[in-house]
């Protein structure tokens, strides 16, 4: 499991910087009043925790399979909770930049929700059975 771990990591950051790169040719483009001051933060928050889940999902996929399907559905559940937390903290207190930092959130969301999912996918999806030559 560490090394299927350590290679999600890289991965992970490596899509970081793929996105790292993109939003900032976008500040070029865009006006700065679409970009929220948080926005580099959510880059850590959203690889915290999908390093968090992605632990926790391989760790239950050593397991049975309906223990992983559980913790699967767990970790959904937990983040969405935290996710809708953060967002509602952060437009609490920053209400001028709420549309902006929802806009990039949301964006951010997307796109490691989707890594997130085809990577745990390729990790513990079994191995299709061998055909049968006649």
């Amino acid at each position: 499991m560490n090394s299927v771990y350590l290679k999600f990591l890289k991965q992970l950051l490596i899509f970081t910087g793929i996105l790292g790169v993109i939003v900032l040719a976008f500040t070029f483009i865009l006006p700065k009043t679409f970009f929220s001051p948080a926005l580099p933060f959510l880059f850590f928050f959203f690889i915290a925790t999908s390093l968090l889940s992605y632990y926790y999902l391989l760790k239950s996929a050593e397991k049975r399979f309906i223990r992983f399907v559980n913790t699967f559905l767990l970790t959904i559940i937990g983040k969405l909770m935290v996710y809708v937390a953060v967002m509602i903290i952060y437009v609490f207190l920053h209400r001028s930049d709420a549309v902006p930092f929802m806009l990039g959130f949301f964006l951010l969301y997307l796109c490691y929700t989707i890594f997130e999912s085809v990577s745990i996918i390729k990790n513990t999806h079994p191995a299709p059975p061998a055909s049968a030559e006649h």
